[in-house]
């Protein structure tokens, strides 16, 4: 029965079959070949019971904390406060636009939010120096999967949901890995421009102009931007707030900053700041709501134990069943998102490496880690689609589009 519920959800989704409804069909398997412990009603109660959890809340919080960050105008304030300090380096402004990444991934918790916040602002800014667009473009929808690995991360907290691990020790656990990851893409894109060169005069005409309005005034500006991780994190770390309030704190510093502090937008504009989102997150609600539901059926057609068998009567230490699972993952985050994924599989995985001694933390790090690289790696890679869809196809203009008709908002 296990073995049918996961063919059924195979082969809907090769038909293009959207995640949600595949779930669906996946879970009335049982019903359609007569057995037990599926039914319409079932479905129904175990979405709205899985949907219906105080840790859920914290993934639309963090989405319209960065939806308000990026329209706020932190990504450009943080790019031009790195950029002081390295641009001047071969390859400085590329390290610059990935330690924006960085930190905005520890305010937005999402790979194709950081990827648009920073892109859409540096990628023009990229071309103008002398940058190869495509390179650009690449270069920061890889960069954007950083927000899912820096804390706070909407991929941990889902993992969380599904696992019962702590959400802080999940945040803590991805920063070392998201640091080093970070440090990677610095040494290749320094390497890059050794190789392919750079236009020195350009970039030495910008620095001077960002040099000209001084640390400090440059600091004032950025001041409140680089406050919002510390701010966020630290009262998690503290105990002074859960991950879930820790969101709500994002959102309503976020309305703080841009409204009082930058005036970046007028209380009237913050309406279509929620719908765009709702629109994020609605269609993940639904995805997650069926999920949890989907993952149900197959604990009751007792696919986790078979599994867990499985594994330990075929792999003997941590080591061997992790080198698999990771290229399963790699593959897996190539032609399906990250948050179903962890939701369906973590629960499943989780028991059976548990058995063989490794860490339920370690093996979540590693779980998001292998999937984000699915978000710049076709054919899926939504960062790709990200960074492609409105961004990198008006980067020959300025910041502000001038094509007519005009290409990106």
């Amino acid at each position: 029965m296990a073995l049918s519920i996961f063919a059924v959800f195979m082969v809907a989704l090769i038909f293009a079959v959207p995640i949600a409804m595949s779930m669906v069909l996946g879970a009335l398997t049982p019903l359609f070949l007569g057995g037990a412990g599926s039914s319409i009603q079932q479905l129904i109660a175990n979405s709205f019971s899985g949907s219906d959890s105080t840790p859920i809340l914290a993934v639309p919080l963090f989405i319209l904390g960065g939806v308000l960050m990026a329209e706020g105008g932190i990504s450009k304030r943080l790019f031009s406060f790195f950029a002081y300090f390295v641009g001047n380096f071969t390859g400085g402004l590329p390290c610059a636009v990935i330690l924006t990444c960085l930190f905005y991934g520890a305010i937005s918790g999402s790979g194709p939010a950081t990827t648009a916040a920073v892109g859409s602002m540096t990628i023009p800014f990229l071309v103008e120096m002398g940058y190869d667009k495509t390179w650009a473009a690449g270069m920061i929808a890889t960069s954007g999967g950083l927000g899912v690995i820096i804390p706070p991360s909407i991929p941990f907290v889902l993992y969380s949901l599904a696992t019962g691990v702590s959400t802080g020790a999940l945040f803590l656990g991805g920063v070392l890995p998201g640091i080093a990851i970070g440090l990677g893409m610095m040494v290749y894109a320094v390497y890059y421009c050794r190789k392919n060169g750079e236009d020195r005069k350009k970039i030495g005409e910008k620095m001077k102009e960002l040099k000209d309005k001084g640390l400090f005034n440059l600091f004032k500006e950025s001041f409140w931007a680089l406050l919002s991780p510390i701010i966020v994190l630290g009262g998690i770390y503290s105990g002074y707030v859960t991950p879930t309030e820790a969101a709500c704190i994002s959102v309503f510093y976020s309305l703080f900053v841009s409204l009082v502090i930058y005036k970046s937008f007028t209380v009237k504009e913050i309406i279509p700041y929620l719908a765009k989102a709702v629109k994020t997150y609605a269609p993940l609600c639904f995805v997650l709501a069926f999920a949890i539901a989907f993952g149900r059926v197959l604990a009751l057609a007792k696919a986790p134990v078979i599994i867990e068998g499985f594994i330990l009567n075929n792999f003997t230490t941590s080591f061997t069943v992790l080198t698999g699972i990771v290229i399963v993952f790699l593959l897996l985050g190539m032609v399906m998102d990250t948050g179903p994924a962890i939701v369906i599989l973590a629960p499943i995985l989780l028991p059976a490496v548990q058995a063989l001694g490794v860490h339920p933390v370690h093996f979540g790090v590693i779980m998001v880690c292998c999937l984000s690289i699915g978000l710049a790696t076709p054919p899926f890679g939504l960062d790709l689609f990200v960074a492609d869809n409105g961004i990198a196809a008006c980067s020959l203009c300025s910041a502000k589009c001038t094509c007519s008709p005009p290409r990106r908002s």
